[in-house]
């Protein structure tokens, strides 16, 4: 089914346009919130600890957030995440509209926030199965990774717009001094209410998750589904160890680009509307990655993993010269071409962990990979925080560098990780390891 009928189902029309204003909304707020913590406090060590302090619970809860989700209606999770996100948001915007944004309110409200999205997360992953029919899954997933690598383009140039003529708080977070702040976070509760309202639309094609196990056998408990999936991953050496490679990727790379960016952005150059520019480059790259990678149809450099690890080494030598940067353009350069590199291999990793896992393992699966980033980088973001503090910034960003292209390196000389391969069709029964509950 080609995309022009594909927009023409209801369903997929419904859950599109909302995903559209939602991920829209999203990249406004992750532009904003690093700022204001930024400056309500001037301090990257307490930007760091907040980092860390939102993405660590969420990570961990995301484990445990896919095996809900696949016990129970993605749609129903989803909608209630976003209603919980539309007050808090609303909240948000409200405080700093008001002149009344404080650290600890801030802090209360940004960890239920991320919070939630332990489970909107893996809710959203699993809802377009039950909307689309199985035919139409291909073109459906394309448009929809398509579309978010838009609105991660789209959004920080929007944002920094949106600071830059309303004001990012730079001046003091009194009353009209940081109103595109406020209309950020106002933006994105808006966002949410009008996704909700798209998501009721939505007629599942699916019986409810719930339904099928009570005419089943019971299903085991939640810990139980997780330990499992952490069981299949430790019995695949080559999945375990390139899921150990990817963690500590995150941990050299991740927890710095968090804190530092902002810092960058803040120090250098020329704000909040500085640091949309930046997002809005790597966002672009992204995207041309991915198209880059649908025009050289899956050529590799020998094979998956030595392209892999290239792209990473790459990555690390445009990752150094960053602290350097006196001007926007400079940093956009940089970003841009991370960028590229990353969304190339994006695809390619993406659909190599989904031939490689039995199905019935897949959403675990994926909740353990997005624990890798989404825990341990954050983690690692109060150690980066610290670093700030002591270390200039052309430091940080060449270790950062460094050690990447060195965790590169190193996997190239004494793991499997050069020898992965791209899974075919045929070979995918042979690679996927025995299903497991």
């Amino acid at each position: 089914m080609n995309n022009k009928n594909l927009l023409r189902d209801p369903n997929f029309a419904w859950l599109m346009s909302g995903g559209v204003i939602s991920a829209l909304g999203d990249q406004f707020t992750m532009i904003a919130l690093p700022w204001l913590v930024l400056q309500l406090t001037r301090d990257p060590l307490a930007l760091g600890a907040m980092v860390a302090l939102l993405g660590v619970p969420r990570a961990v809860l995301i484990l445990f957030g896919g095996a809900l989700v696949d016990r129970h209606s993605p749609k129903r999770v989803l909608m209630l995440t976003k209603h919980v996100n539309t007050v808090l948001l609303g909240l948000l915007a409200a405080l700093v509209l008001s002149g009344r944004a404080t650290l600890p309110l801030v802090t209360v409200l940004a960890i239920v926030l991320s919070l939630a999205s332990a489970f909107s997360i893996p809710a959203g992953t699993s809802m377009l199965p039950h909307a689309v029919k199985p035919q139409q899954l291909p073109g459906a997933n394309a448009m929809m990774m398509a579309v978010r690598q838009v609105t991660m383009l789209a959004g920080p140039l929007l944002a920094g717009l949106l600071f830059a003529l309303a004001g990012d708080g730079s001046s003091g977070m009194q009353e009209g001094h940081a109103l595109g702040l406020g209309l950020a976070f106002a933006f994105d509760a808006f966002s949410f209410a009008l996704s909700a309202w798209t998501l009721a639309k939505v007629r599942p094609l699916l019986p409810d998750p719930a339904a099928r196990t009570n005419q089943a056998a019971p299903a085991p408990s939640v810990l139980r589904s997780v330990g499992a999936a952490l069981a299949a991953l430790w019995r695949d050496l080559t999945l375990r160890t390139a899921f150990l490679y990817w963690g500590l990727c995150a941990c050299v790379t991740g927890g710095v680009m968090q804190v530092a960016m902002p810092l960058l952005a803040s120090e250098r150059l020329h704000g909040a509307a500085a640091l949309g520019l930046l997002m809005g480059a790597h966002g672009a790259g992204s995207l041309a990655g991915m198209a880059l990678s649908g025009i050289l149809k899956g050529r590799r450099l020998g094979n998956l993993g030595l392209t892999l690890l290239l792209v990473d080494g790459l990555a690390g030598v445009l990752l150094m010269p960053l602290g350097l940067v006196t001007s926007s353009w400079q940093g956009m350069l940089l970003l841009g071409g991370i960028g590229v590199l990353g969304g190339y291999i994006q695809v390619a990793v993406f659909t190599w962990i989904q031939q490689r896992v039995a199905p019935n393992m897949l959403g675990r699966m994926m909740s353990i990979f997005m624990f890798v980033f989404m825990g341990l980088a954050p983690l690692t973001a109060a150690l980066a925080g610290w670093m700030a503090s002591v270390l200039s910034l052309a430091t940080l960003f060449t270790g950062a560098g460094l050690g990447l292209s060195v965790a590169a390196l190193a996997a190239w000389l004494f793991t499997p990780m050069a020898r992965l391969a791209d899974i075919t069709p045929e070979k995918s029964d042979a690679a996927t390891p025995t299903p497991t509950r």
